[in-house]
């Protein structure tokens, strides 16, 4: 990842309270060629993700499918999740996606836009929204209506 990603996301993980802290697990997506079967490298990678996650754990799948939320109820998810489960996984797919057992093992499904997003920018994106919501969660002056 270029420096700029890792410097981004770090920004917003460091800002996180203990009790909603981030941490990164990266799993390497395959490599491509134009030879490359993409259906078979998509789920080759989505083996590599389930077997990092739990079975009590409470995955939110990042997909274009998935349901758009404004950052109040990005705030009110979170105040959920965090009353009900321990750990919530946030799943971002490859630059192909995400394999079908992934969105199958997704307790919710998330579309931050519809706009393309570059796949590393993803990561930081998601890191500032999970520290907007919980600053509007917890009355925080970061975010302003």
């Amino acid at each position: 990842m270029p420096a700029w990603i890792m410097a981004g996301y770090q920004e917003y993980a460091k800002r996180m309270p203990r009790e909603c802290s981030l941490e990164l697990v990266e799993i390497a997506t395959a490599k491509r060629t134009k030879q490359s079967n993409l259906a078979k490298a998509v789920e080759d990678e989505g083996k590599r993700i389930l077997a990092v996650i739990k079975e009590s754990d409470y995955v939110v799948a990042l997909e274009v499918e998935g349901r758009q939320w404004s950052t109040q109820k990005l705030a009110s998810k979170l105040s959920g999740w965090q009353s009900v489960q321990r750990h919530i996984v946030f799943i971002i797919g490859g630059p192909d996606g995400l394999s079908d057992s992934c969105l199958k093992r997704a307790n919710e499904k998330w579309c931050l836009s519809q706009l393309t997003f570059p796949h590393p920018l993803v990561r930081v994106v998601l890191a500032e929204q999970l520290y907007r919501g919980w600053s509007l969660m917890n009355n925080h002056p970061y975010h302003r209506k």
